[in-house]
C-alpha cells in the first residue's frame, strides 16, 4: 500500500510539473499572467483540445483555403488572446521591453501612418515555430496574441499560396 502512494504521489507531482511548464510555454503566461485576472482586460483562451476537435472535422469543402487552414490549426496546442482599450501606449511599451528578443525572433513589423504598431514574433526551433505572437498596439487598443504549438514553415507557405491561388481565383471570377 506505502508503494502505491509513493507511485501515486511521484505521477501527480510529475503531472502538476508538466502541467506548470505547459502554463509557461507561452509569452502571456511568462510575462503577462498578471493582466489574466484583470477586469479592464477581454481574455480569450482555447486549448488545444479544441484545435484537435477542428483538425478532425469531416468538412467536405473543396476549398483549397479550408483544407490549407485546418492543417495548420489541427498542430495548434493553444490560443491565448489579451485585448486592453486602456492605457494602450503603455501596455504596448510594456510588451515590446519585456519580451526577450533573445527568446523571441522578430518575423515582421509595420508601423501605419496613423500610429498603429504591429509586430509578429516567433520562438522556433529549425523549420518548426513553437510560438507565434502578434502584437498590436494602436491609439485605441492593445492586442497580445499568442498561438502555441508546432507550426511548420512549409505549411504556412502552402497556407500562404492557398489564399493567394484564392484570390487569383476571386480577381479572375470579377474580370469575367
Amino acid at each position: 500500500m506505502k508503494n502505491l502512494a509513493v507511485i501515486f504521489a511521484l505521477l501527480f507531482t510529475l503531472t502538476a510539473t508538466n502541467f506548470v511548464q505547459a502554463q509557461d510555454a507561452d509569452a502571456i503566461s511568462k510575462y503577462f499572467n498578471k493582466y489574466v485576472e484583470d477586469e479592464r482586460f477581454t481574455v480569450v483562451y482555447i486549448s488545444g483540445k479544441m484545435f484537435d476537435m477542428f483538425g478532425r472535422m469531416e468538412l467536405d469543402l473543396e476549398d483549397q483555403e479550408i483544407d490549407a487552414v485546418m492543417e495548420v490549426v489541427k498542430e495548434l496546442k493553444g490560443l491565448r488572446i489579451l485585448v486592453a482599450e486602456e492605457d494602450v501606449a503603455g501596455l504596448y511599451e510594456e510588451a515590446t521591453s519585456t519580451i526577450s528578443t533573445k527568446e523571441y525572433e522578430v518575423l515582421m513589423k509595420i508601423r501605419s501612418a496613423d500610429g498603429e504598431n504591429v509586430q509578429f514574433l516567433v520562438k522556433d526551433s529549425g523549420d518548426t515555430i513553437n510560438e507565434l505572437l502578434l502584437l498590436v498596439g494602436g491609439e485605441d487598443e492593445f492586442v497580445l496574441m499568442s498561438f502555441v504549438g508546432n507550426i511548420d514553415l512549409s505549411k504556412i507557405g502552402q497556407l500562404a499560396k492557398a489564399f493567394e491561388d484564392g484570390d487569383d481565383d476571386d480577381n479572375d471570377e470579377n474580370n469575367k
